[in-house]
This record gives C-alpha cells, sequence and structure tokens, in this order.
C-alpha cells in the first residue's frame, strides 16, 4: 500500500510501505480525510523527540473500516467511522484515576503506529464512532483536534468562574480551543492573532474580539477588567514570545493560563512576578475519550468546525504540503490529505 513516510527532518516521500494485519479487538480502516497536526509540522522539522523515522504519521483522521478482528462487531464493515487514536492501557493508576491521556503506556497512532496517511491503518474497536449519515469524513477527522481544545478550555475552567478569556493562535488548535471556551460558557472570548485571514475566523467561529498583537488584547481587556487583565489565558501556539506573552501581559493577578502549544521547548519566565501574582500554570496534553466524544457532538451537531472545508488532497501531495507548512503561518487553516478511493 501507498503511505507518507517521514524519514528525519524534512525528509518525507511517498512509498510503499506493508498494509497492517487486523488483530483480535481492532479494525483496519481506510483513511478518507486525515489532517496535518501543527505538532506533525514540528516533527517533520525533526523537533518532536516522541516520533522515530522512519514513520507513516497522521493521527486526525477517518474513514471506512474495511476489515474486522476477532470480537468485533463485523456490522462495523463499510462504516464511515471518527477514529480516536489515542489510549491508554486502562489499568495503570493514572487510567485508573481518569487521566488515561497520561497513561504511560499510551499508545498514540501515527506515531507509536502507522496512521493516517497511508492507505489503511489499524485502531482499537472501541476507538471508532460511527458517523451518522450525511456526515462527512473531515468532519470526522476534526473531532481530534477539537478534543484538545475541549481538554483545555475544561481544565482552564476548572474550579473557577471564568468571565474574560484570550486564547493565543487562530491555527487549528487555536479556533479549536477557542470554540470550546464559547460553547462552555466564557461569556467573552479574545483571540490573538497576526495574520488577517485567522482573525476573521476567529471572528467566524466566536471569538468576541480578536486582536493582532499581545499589547492591543491587553488595552482591550484593561477597558472592561478595571485593569486587572483575562481570568484565563490559552497559549495555542507554544513560543517562548506567546507563552511569555500570556502571563507577562494578558492575565490577571491570581489568573489561570493554559499551555496547549507545543512550537518551541526551553522557555524562560520571570518567576517573580509568576509568584507575586499568585498565578497558575497549566498544561494540557491531548484529551479524555469523554473530551474526544463532546468534541465529535459539538461538529456533528454543527456547533464547531473550521467554516468552509477545503478539497482532501491526494497522498502524493502530502510531502509538498508539508513543506509549504514549515514556511510559516497562512490563511490556510487546515490540509486534509487521502489515497483516492479505489
Amino acid at each position: 500500500m501507498k503511505g507518507i513516510v517521514w524519514h528525519g527532518p524534512e525528509r518525507m516521500s511517498v512509498e510503499e510501505v506493508p498494509e497492517p494485519a487486523v488483530v483480535p479487538g481492532s479494525v483496519k480502516v481506510r483513511p478518507t480525510a486525515t489532517g496535518i497536526c501543527g505538532s506533525e509540522v514540528e516533527g517533520y522539522l525533526g523537533k518532536m523527540g516522541n516520533r522515530t523515522p522512519p514513520l507513516v504519521m497522521g493521527h486526525e483522521f477517518a474513514g471506512i473500516v474495511t476489515e474486522v478482528g476477532d470480537g468485533v462487531d463485523r456490522d462495523l464493515i463499510g462504516r464511515l467511522v471518527a477514529v480516536n487514536p489515542l489510549y491508554g492501557d486502562g489499568t495503570c493508576r493514572l487510567c485508573r484515576a481518569g487521566y488515561t491521556n497520561l497513561c504511560r503506556d499510551r499508545h498514540l497512532v501515527g506515531i507509536h503506529s502507522s496512521g493516517g496517511f497511508g492507505e489503511y491503518t489499524l485502531a482499537p474497536a472501541a476507538n471508532v464512532y460511527p458517523l451518522p449519515d450525511g456526515v462527512e469524513a473531515r468532519t470526522g477527522a476534526l473531532a481530534e483536534p477539537l478534543a484538545n481544545g475541549v481538554h483545555a478550555a475544561r481544565l482552564g475552567l476548572a474550579n473557577r468562574a471564568v468571565e474574560n478569556a484570550v486564547v493565543i493562535g487562530a491555527g487549528t488548535i487555536g479556533l479549536m480551543c477557542l470554540q470550546a471556551a464559547v460553547l462552555d460558557g466564557i461569556p467573552k472570548v479574545h483571540a490573538v492573532e497576526p495574520v488577517a485571514a485567522r482573525r476573521e475566523q476567529a471572528l467566524a467561529l466566536g471569538a468576541g474580539a480578536v486582536h493582532e498583537s499581545g499589547a492591543q488584547a491587553r488595552e482591550a481587556l484593561d477597558e472592561t477588567t478595571e485593569g486587572l487583565g483575562a481570568d484565563l489565558v490559552i497559549d495555542a501556539v507554544g513560543a517562548e514570545a506567546t507563552r511569555r506573552m500570556a502571563v507577562e501581559e494578558l492575565l490577571r493577578p491570581g489568573g489561570r493560563v493554559v499551555y496547549i502549544g507545543l512550537h518551541s521547548d526551553a522557555t524562560t519566565l520571570g518567576f517573580h512576578d509568576i509568584v507575586r501574582g499568585q498565578l497558575d500554570l497549566q498544561g494540557s496534553y491531548a484529551y479524555t475519550a469523554e473530551d474526544y466524544e463532546q468534541a465529535l457532538e459539538w461538529l456533528v451537531d454543527g456547533k464547531a468546525g473550521i467554516g468552509e472545508l477545503p478539497p482532501v488532497l491526494p497522498l502524493e501531495e502530502g510531502p509538498d504540503a508539508f513543506a509549504e507548512l514549515v514556511r510559516g503561518p497562512s490563511a490556510r487553516i487546515k490540509v486534509f490529505l487521502a489515497e483516492p478511493g479505489k
């Protein structure tokens, strides 16, 4: 079968790879829409230590079940399904406590096994969700990134009231965090994004206000928060500049910042102000099954999305698409890839 194989920093090609064989409890899926994630772009550059070449990436996908393993309902064959690519061992202390996303033996399709940028991939039967008639694969493929947003927003809201929130970045994950924050009932959600087309998209998807810079966002917040700043900031970029912006420009004393972006690793923050301001710094990694299910429900109901869905490009265009994405932010919110149906 064909697959897009990553061989190391900025080295990727379409080639023949082994077709996976089903095992008990699994299903074989022919992806019909797989989104390129921002973390995969960083992985393409060699900045993600959890990806080892050669690797067929792709963890945001939906497709057709073509085969099932022993113990799996055969009625799934031929169904269009969204796939939750993340699962833990289900038995460890973290899983038992509900932190399945943090399981030390967690598995993510597209990192620990071949993913959606191949003609076929495997997933546990428990992790596939049949899509209702009229809901297409591209919508189902958005459940994974939206689940990340659901998780981040709910960590931000845990045990506190939030009136004003700011999401830094309006790429895919930023837009998902923004929509999750709005749908979870935060009255005013701002977005900070330097690209004009992305600011327009953020407004269309529910942002109460958009700003080109942190300074502009702070000026707007000062008018409505008695000069204090935001109750919650979600950094969906993960650069040193945006991490510093969150705590140094935007967050009020006693506020919380949720860090979900992974653009960079090392970051220097001034901790005197963090301590004196009693700031709460919260990391957010992936999502739970409950987050994924909430995300899929919102997408199926038409409450969330990315606006007009772009076309699904053939796998052959994948290497060029990755090379284009590393050149920097653009108006393009999401790229979908899949091998054309046979």
